[in-house]
């Protein structure tokens, strides 16, 4: 281990109404790395959801009644605070969820902007006049709509990106004029805590940003299904995304629900060691723990053999070890229990004859980059989500077929495809079925005002500030005709 300087968060609480409250039992959070302890947060009981509902209804009040400028300035304070803030949040991100520093650097860089965003897009939230003489009873009459604020959102976080994810969910309900209850994973919480001060400090009402916390199964259902919730935002796995459609009840739902990330590569692209580069930080820079993680590799196989090795020496030559060593690049896994699956997933694959290029290797919660070649389309590492360092590099005979591949599968979030050819970049766009198509750069490219989600199991519902606010607000329709 190399010599750091220790994170130490300490006790969080649970924030409801205006007031940082006490808890259940403590959860405890430790250090990815070490294994140290580093804070703790009190557990929500059934009673505390109720409060956190209840003063989140009487904070969307408030948060409606603020002018959209109020708002705007509330969530350009927060921005202001995380720039000042910058350096605290990316050691605590980089301890607590075991992000490479530098990696979550770039993430508090990325909420900045989120907030930036929103507060931009909260003096934007208007709606628009409909021409109602376009049909013979609209004839005489004049129409608009306005947007409203749903009420109360849900937002319900995963562990991988603990404060743009975060951002993502609460910047756009605050612009919009929602109040939010959020409860972050619960392996990564302190982050929110942090978070939590700021938003309180910047001026958010009572009750406009309520947090609590506790396990997916008990508390996050419960709120997700409690009936002063009306709207859900939730981030994580396709099992409890599919759960939640059936429990939360008449409400809205946005799901963003994971990927086999695919990523072809046409005959003609020349740049082999650019593209590999590119590839194995989308593959490998948090642990491959992101949705949109580089996980199955289309090369046609006039260029396979020369990508391969190429790919190989950029995995190799990437940095394993503490995150919070600036030199380091990849880290630990969320926790052991994780390395062991994505092991024994490698090991399945193996078994199966795929053949490991590099990596193949884990140490306690770490787990190497890993290149496979020869696996198949039916063994997990390819049909199934990894969500670790893990990229298979599958052989095509032609770039029709590699498309075809890349389509089959049940998700459907984000697809990259590098050519020099624009009849096959235009080919690509008309075919893939994903909610994001990246040409010539990783499929886990996200610029933060973008519409970001998924079709078929990938998800329901898109985030980016603009797109997420529309999907949090209600359309109000005004008909006025002149007196009788």
């Amino acid at each position: 281990m190399t010599a750091r300087e220790r994170v130490v968060f300490g006790e969080g609480r649970m924030l409801i109404g205006g007031r940082w409250v006490e808890g259940g039992a403590p959860i405890v959070v430790r250090d990815k790395y070490t294994g140290e302890e580093i804070g703790a947060v009190p557990e929500a009981r059934p009673e505390d959801v109720e409060a956190a509902v209840a003063a989140a209804r009487e904070g969307a009040k408030a948060m409606a009644a603020l002018p959209a400028w109020r708002r705007a300035e509330i969530l350009r304070r927060v921005a202001e605070a995380l720039r000042e803030q910058k350096e605290a949040f990316a050691r605590l991100i980089a301890a607590e969820a075991g992000k490479a520093l530098k990696w979550a650097r770039v993430e508090v860089e990325r909420a900045i902007w989120t907030f930036t965003l929103a507060a931009e897009e909260a003096r934007r939230v208007g709606g628009e006049v409909i021409p109602m003489d376009a049909v013979p009873a609209g004839e005489g009459a004049f129409g608009f709509y306005v947007r409203r604020p749903v009420g109360v959102v849900a937002a319900i976080s995963p562990f991988n990106f603990p404060l743009n994810l975060v951002a993502h969910k609460v910047a756009p309900a605050l612009a919009a004029g929602n109040a939010v209850v959020l409860k972050p994973a619960s392996s990564t919480p302190l982050t929110a805590v942090a978070l939590g001060r700021v938003l309180e400090a910047a001026g958010v009402p009572a009750g406009g940003f309520n947090l609590i916390f506790g396990p997916g199964g008990t508390v996050g259902e419960a709120l997700a299904a409690h009936p002063g919730v009306d709207l859900v935002s939730f981030t994580g796995s396709r099992a409890v995304g599919e759960r939640l459609t059936r429990v939360v009840g008449i409400k809205r739902l946005i799901l963003e629900l994971g990927n086999t990330t695919p990523v072809v590569i046409a005959p003609d692209v020349t740049d082999l060691e650019g593209v590999a580069r590119r590839l194995a930080v989308g593959a490998f820079y948090y642990s491959g723990q992101v949705c949109i993680s580089v996980q199955r590799i289309y090369s046609h196989r006039a260029v396979l053999e020369p990508f391969v090795e190429r790919l190989v020496a950029a995995a190799e030559g990437m940095v394993v070890g503490d995150p919070l060593d600036e030199r380091v690049e990849i880290g630990p896994l969320i926790d052991e229990r994780e390395a062991l699956r994505v092991e024994g997933w490698i090991q399945e694959a193996v078994t199966g004859g795929a053949e490991v290029a590099t990596g193949g290797r884990r140490e306690g919660p770490v787990v190497w980059p890993t290149v496979l070649i020869r696996a198949r389309p039916e063994m997990r590492v390819v049909r199934e989500e990894v969500f670790g360092p893990v990229v298979s590099v599958l052989e095509t005979e032609d770039f029709e077929g590699a498309l075809e591949a890349a389509n089959a599968t049940e998700y459907g979030l984000q697809v990259a495809v590098f050519t020099r050819d624009i009849g096959r970049a235009l080919e690509a766009v008309r075919r893939l079925q994903f909610g994001g198509i990246i040409i010539n750069d990783t499929p886990s490219f996200r610029a933060d005002h973008m519409p970001y989600g998924g079709v078929k199991g990938s998800g329901l519902g898109r985030e980016g500030v603009r797109y997420a606010i529309e999907e949090m607000t209600h359309i109000h329709m005004v008909v006025i005709r002149p007196p009788l």
